[in-house]
């Protein structure tokens, strides 16, 4: 495999978390939901859909066999707040809550 500029450049994955699918490329940023780690741990995510790497596509059935993306964790933290809010006629029922979902904001390092 090539490592020129253009190569990584044009290298992408669809990589699987949560149950979320995500497109990444090395250098790129992404927010998901919560997952278990300090700040500035290294993870593994190996359920890697579909490898690009600048000259052949692989698609998985269901994942791509050998290939794995390496992801740094650079922060923890709450998401925008969702306001829910019940309401029932005639009976002046009304309720509001509000929710933040814990998040956690990735940096891909590496696929391959």
């Amino acid at each position: 495999m090539n490592d020129s500029p253009d190569t990584i450049a044009s290298m992408f994955a669809t990589v699987e978390i949560a149950g979320k699918q995500y497109v990444v490329a090395p250098g790129d940023t992404i927010i998901v939901d919560h997952i278990d780690g300090n700040v500035g741990d290294s993870i593994v995510l190996s359920s890697v859909l579909l490898y690009n790497d600048g000259v052949k596509t692989s698609v998985g059935t269901p994942t791509v066999t050998g290939v794995k993306v390496t992801a740094k964790i650079s922060s923890q933290q709450k998401g925008e707040k969702l306001h829910v809010r019940r309401y029932k006629h005639k009976v002046r029922y009304r309720k509001s809550i509000g929710f933040r979902a814990h998040e956690t904001t990735l940096v891909i390092e590496k696929i391959g």
